[in-house]
């Protein structure tokens, strides 16, 4: 027997084991869920392995390390992901099948992590498994949400929120760590004592306090590099059963403290258009923060003794501005807690904290009422007033005394009914403010943090995000991989950054080109065959397939997209023959529970589908379909099948995106504005190997500063005017014609994503993306120096950026062996 033998037989006999002794089944009685869980079993058995093999090494070192604090973290499933990056995912594969069970069948058992919504939370776990593969000390920190974001249902066209039970059957890769808790308090009063010293200390008494509970994952690292900890708070009640009240009979008040305390860590981003839901999202973030920045400075003072030396050993990043509250809750710990003084805790604050901004949009940037927060969260009140007082202050005395800079740059908004701004706090707390592409990064200093920016120059910085392509590539598109490594050798899975630009002569070789198609071809059978399952719609795989997925909101302009629709429909039933290019047009997303025009843009696209979908006249040549609850495992189908990648947000508010990237990874072409990454990849993949279109950033805010009326334009376009019309009239929605007329009348009077304004120019970029698709060979070359040319796009490149510029932690040499 050889080694690989061996080894299969060894991982063999560990599921076995599995099956019988933890799960308690034999294989004759066994259900794939069953085999499921003893395949994860076995593989976790190998990645704790290597867990406290890099936990033991990290104690040798003692490296500074990196906390990663985020509100989402969007893992996807994880069975495969962790074998492939242990290289055992053949092992396994020829194990499953000597024991009768295919792998491919039950890997579909696992279901995605809820944890996340879009690009934001996907980012992060993207960025755990480069910490990991980068040998990075990291651990990242987050919340077990129970239920996590909603299940998507789409009911008669409308999308339908439903409870996500991810948890049901467990979760066979996390730890539970019931040791280690802490108490996080909400409510009550604060009272001032009188020091010795004649100084004055503050005690914050709360009224309530809930337990977070750890419960750790496992990141595993490319070839096991190294396995860091991505460490999740699960939310309890001090007193889970209030026993007196139960036998006196008021059974519902008795569990009333447990059911509040539980729904912190119940729901991921609960509708907050309530006062309540607004209640319970900050308690959502301070809770994560509390428990955290407890658990990092417990772990360093046991590491090194000395608080004084913070930002030497760690480094604190903040995902967005969600937790920015944690620049308030580590100066009340380091102050109350601790004992230090407050300009020394000033300093070890921002010299240990580094926040990476992901909008431009000012609502996104979140701003808390005073008189919530003085109810909620007391003494932290008390701290932002006297971090601004001195700030505003220290303004003064450099002789800064403009009124409207001051009010701008103000933590307190006094305009809107007295709020809490967070990105100011999250600005004036970190050393490092980071945009996430060099628009962005841009625009971040000349709009929303403008004023801040030039009283503080040297703080704000790029990093333009990037994707993992052992998730994003090597795994989701196997058959593109082999036929790489064909062409590229083994290097290719190991250093990708630099590996993949040697593609690009294959881009002229015939035979190359007709595989890399070959390899579409097959992917695009299989979300076929996807669609089929779910809806019985047959497409056709000749057909360019024409994909938008993400997160439906207004300024991502989906309504273009569908706005394209309508008019490609109307155009091939008027001009019935002319040489049309068969198109699929693929959507999938979800809209916030409160957000009530990116439901109905839903509710739009499951229109037109049904209507185009059941039109003979049509003759097959549009096709559309919105595909229901779009998540890690669905991208993971879409991506690699893809033709063309729609990115088509209004210049100037996508922070970055990520999809991009992995579609063009994958070699769909982008039909695109210049906003954010865009900008990169059309620099770096050539802008003849994309479709650009629209209006630039600048040019968006000139043609608001006009007006958002867009009378005269839809005027001057027979197409966009005939579009309109016709979803104003009710030709797609029968059953209730005035559904769809304040949606139109808004893009006409009040178009504030320049959806009529860039039409005309969105059109024309489709038809050359058909004049393209007509050029096989033109299409193909172009697809793969898109492959070819994504290299930059890595996150471990991003990680490598991030760790030498903000954390300042020395990248350990990659060992390719």
């Amino acid at each position: 027997m050889n080694e690989s033998e061996s080894t299969v037989e060894a991982f063999k006999a560990s599921i076995l084991a599995k099956l019988r002794y933890a799960v308690g089944k034999d294989p004759e009685n066994a259900f794939d869920h069953d085999w499921f869980e003893a395949l994860a079993l076995a593989t976790r058995d190998h990645v704790v392995d290597r867990w406290e093999e890099a936990s033991a090494q990290l104690a040798r070192q003692d490296d500074k390390r990196v906390y990663y604090l985020s509100l989402e973290f969007l893992i996807g499933r994880l069975l495969v992901d962790n074998l492939s990056n242990l290289g055992l995912l053949d092992v396994a594969r020829q194990a499953m099948a000597e024991l009768n069970v295919e792998l491919e069948r039950i890997r579909q058992i696992e279901p995605d992590a809820a944890l996340g919504n879009g690009g934001l939370g996907r980012l992060a776990a993207c960025f755990m498994e480069s910490m990991a593969t980068l040998r990075l000390a990291a651990h990242g920190y987050g919340i077990r949400y129970e239920h996590g974001l909603f299940r998507q249902a789409i009911i008669d066209g409308w999308q339908a929120e439903q409870t996500e039970t991810w948890l049901d059957f467990g979760n066979p890769w996390e730890f539970e760590r019931p040791e280690v808790a802490y108490r996080v308090g909400f409510g009550g009063g604060v009272t001032s004592h009188v020091q010795e010293d004649g100084g004055i200390s503050q005690s914050w008494q709360p009224q309530e306090t809930v337990r977070a509970i750890a419960y750790d994952t496992p990141v595993v690292g490319w070839r096991g590099a190294s396995v860091n900890t991505l460490r999740l708070w699960r939310a309890r009640a001090e007193e889970n059963l209030q026993l007196d009240r139960f036998n006196a009979g008021d059974h519902f008040g008795a569990v009333a403290g447990e059911v509040r305390a539980e729904s912190i860590s119940r729901v991921l981003y609960p509708a907050d258009d309530t006062e309540a839901g607004q209640e319970l999202r900050l308690r959502q973030e301070y809770f994560l923060v509390s428990a955290s920045l407890q658990d990092l400075l417990e772990r360093h003072l046991r590491l090194h003794g000395d608080l004084q030396n913070l930002p030497q050993q760690v480094a604190i990043q903040l995902n967005d501005t969600h937790p920015a509250i944690a620049v308030v809750e580590l100066m009340r710990l380091l102050v109350d807690q601790h004992q230090i003084q407050w300009a020394r805790a000033w300093e070890l604050t921002v010299a240990s904290t580094a926040y990476t901004n992901h909008t431009l949009l000012p609502e996104a940037l979140e701003s808390w009422p005073v008189a919530l927060m003085e109810r909620l969260l007391p003494r932290h009140l008390q701290i932002i007033y006297l971090i601004n007082a001195e700030h505003i202050d220290a303004l003064r005395a450099k002789d800064i005394h403009d009124f409207r800079l001051l009010r701008a740059v103000s933590l307190i908004d006094e305009d809107n009914g007295r709020r809490v701004r967070m990105g100011n706090l999250a600005f004036l707390g970190a050393h490092s403010i980071n945009g996430v592409s060099a628009l962005h990064t841009r625009l971040m200093r000349d709009t929303v943090f403008r004023d801040l920016h030039r009283l503080y120059p040297q703080r704000v910085n790029n990093k333009t995000n990037g994707v993992t392509f052992r998730r994003w590539l090597f795994q989701v598109n196997p058959l593109l991989t082999h036929l790489l490594v064909d062409a590229l050798g083994p290097e290719v899975l190991e250093s990708p950054q630099t590996t993949l630009e040697k593609l690009q002569p294959q881009a002229e070789q015939v035979a190359f080109r007709d595989e890399y198609a070959l390899c579409r071809r097959r992917n695009k059978e299989a979300l076929a065959q996807l669609v089929q399952r779910q809806s019985g719609l047959l497409l056709d795989t000749e057909a360019i397939f024409d994909v938008q997925i993400k997160r439906i909101h207004e300024y991502k302009r989906q309504l273009l997209n569908l706005l394209h629709t309508v008019a490609l429909y109307q155009a091939i039933r008027n001009d019935p023959t002319t040489d049309w290019v068969p198109r699929v047009k693929i959507f999938a997303g979800k809209a916030a529970a409160s957000y009530r025009q990116a439901k109905l843009i839903i509710k739009l696209a499951n229109d037109i589908s049904r209507t185009i979908n059941g039109d003979p006249t049509v003759r097959g040549l549009l096709k559309v379909v919105f595909i229901p609850n779009y998540n890690v495992s669905l991208a993971e189908t879409i991506i690699p099948a893809a033709d063309l990648s729609e990115q088509i947000s209004t210049a100037g508010l996508e922070a970055s995106g990520t999809s991009n990237m992995k579609f063009a990874l994958n070699g769909a072409l982008t039909i695109g504005t210049l906003d954010g990454a865009n900008v990169e990849m059309c620099e770096r993949v050539g802008e003849e190997n994309l479709f650009i279109f629209g209006m630039t950033a600048q040019q968006v805010a000139a043609r608001q500063r006009l007006g958002l009326e867009m009378g005269d334009v839809v005027a001057d376009s027979e197409r966009l005017e005939a579009a309109l019309g016709a979803i104003r009239a009710g030709v797609f929605s029968p059953d209730d014609p005035a559904r769809y007329v304040g949606l139109v009348d808004a893009l006409l009077y009040d178009d504030r994503f320049m959806v009529c304004a860039d039409f005309e120019a969105y059109w024309a970029a489709q038809r050359q993306v058909d004049k393209r698709w007509q050029t096989p060979n033109d299409w193909w070359r172009s697809a793969v120096l898109n492959t070819a040319r994504m290299g930059w796009f890595s996150s471990d490149r991003t990680i490598s950026e991030y760790a030498r510029d903000i954390w300042q932690v020395p990248v350990p040499a990659r060992d390719k062996g």
